[in-house]
């Protein structure tokens, strides 16, 4: 696959076949195929941009549409009354693989602190 079809491209051409949760006309949230959490969706703008960083550069309103699509699902999958974690991953040491930002909602149960991997947090 090339650096100019990524895999988030391919779900959104519905090329690849996705457990697609909620579409706007700007946004495609689905479900991770390696959930971290009992919920675990991504949240992708249809427009391509590496990072969120740049995307808010770019296109303030479409970085906007991608906190309400996370938001909306939040509330679809029953998350606001417990809470939830929106992320963005920017970079390979952050553990991003697909460079078409994204957002990772994460829910449904007690999740974890931040920082680094238990085995190198001692």
């Amino acid at each position: 696959m090339s650096d100019a079809d990524t895999l988030f491209e391919r779900i959104i051409a519905r090329e690849v076949p996705a457990d697609i949760v909620h579409e706007t006309e700007t946004t495609l949230a689905f479900r991770d195929i390696n959930p971290q959490a009992a919920t675990h969706v991504l949240v992708v703008p249809k427009t391509r941009y590496r990072t969120v960083a740049e995307l808010a550069a770019a296109d303030p309103k479409l970085l906007a549409d991608v906190i309400a699509t996370a938001d909306k699902v939040a509330e679809l999958e029953g998350l606001t009354a417990g809470g939830y974690r929106v992320v963005f991953n920017t970079g390979s040491h952050a553990g991003q693989t697909v460079f078409h930002v994204h957002a990772h909602v994460l829910g449904g149960e007690q999740l974890g602190l931040f920082g680094r991997y238990q085995s190198e947090a001692g």
